[in-house]
């Protein structure tokens, strides 16, 4: 590990920013059961203190030195969140935005299949434009028993980074094709029926989910295409979730997270 020394050598934002990391890792080896030098991690917020991050802010001198009054009387579990605390609360000060893909993850974790409890039941991607949420609904497919993902030529594709980011390795992981509308319209057998989630459709605790089948998640600007809308209305309609704000509608992962938990809590009673 650095030495303290070495990082009092570093520029300030460096020193800040290295400091943040250090504490970072520090909190996942008290997850991991390894114990750190206590004495270390106060040196580190000493050096928080002499930075200067601190200037014109007396409410951020009281929150390191309240930490200080407490680093040496924690338990280990409780150090992992000390130490959690410490390094958003020091990347929130320099103004770095922490996204979820910076969210840590066991070292060595695999995403296996074998785990994984199957439905036949799977989400058609019609003009999603955003990677973020073709990655965030990739990552709802996956928890939520989902055999494959389908995508429209019109969809981003869950190649880009910033899909694989938003799905936590779930694009790699969940099986995913690319496919026309037409392949539902044509009620192509393998897919099973059809249904979109869409707004004035049947309230969700009214809708009888299917045992199999497909549900067509619309642009997040225009909604399910009209070919989309022709495929649902021909086989089991729509589904709307009921909302009582002033906005009236939800972010579409959102969405089809709900959708997503009433699909398979419904199966998994039948």
């Amino acid at each position: 590990m650095i030495t303290l020394r070495k990082i009092r050598t570093l520029k300030p934002s460096v020193r800040l920013r290295k400091c943040a990391y250090v504490f970072r890792e520090t909190g996942r080896l008290f997850s991991a059961g390894t114990l750190t030098d206590r004495a270390y991690l106060n040196g580190l917020l000493d050096i928080i203190l002499e930075t200067g991050l601190a200037e014109g802010s007396g409410g951020v001198v009281s929150y390191i030195s309240e930490k200080q009054t407490k680093i040496n009387s924690l338990t280990d579990s409780e150090m992992v969140w000390f130490c959690d605390d410490i390094y958003y609360f020091l990347m929130n000060s320099l103004g770095v935005t922490v996204a979820d893909w910076d969210f840590h993850t066991e070292a060595g974790e695999l995403l296996s299949s074998a785990k994984r409890l199957l439905y036949p039941i799977r989400p058609y991607l019609d003009h999603i434009r955003s990677p973020f949420n073709v990655g965030s609904v990739f990552r709802t497919a996956e928890s939520f028993c989902c055999d494959r993902i389908i995508i429209s030529s019109d969809t981003a594709s869950p190649d880009h980074k910033r899909a694989g980011r938003t799905s936590r390795g779930c694009t790699d992981t969940l099986s995913w094709e690319s496919a026309e509308i037409s392949s539902l319209i044509d009620r192509n057998p393998e897919l099973g029926p059809v249904f979109a989630l869409e707004t004035g459709g049947e309230d969700i605790s009214n809708f009888r989910f299917p045992d199999s089948g497909t549900v067509i998640l619309g642009s997040e600007e225009l909604g399910v295409s009209p070919e989309g809308l022709l495929a649902a209305d021909n086989s089991l309609g729509r589904v709307s979730i009921p909302t009582y704000g002033a906005k009236g509608s939800l972010n579409l992962s959102v969405a089809f997270g709900i959708l997503m938990q009433r699909w398979v809590e419904e199966l998994k009673k039948r």
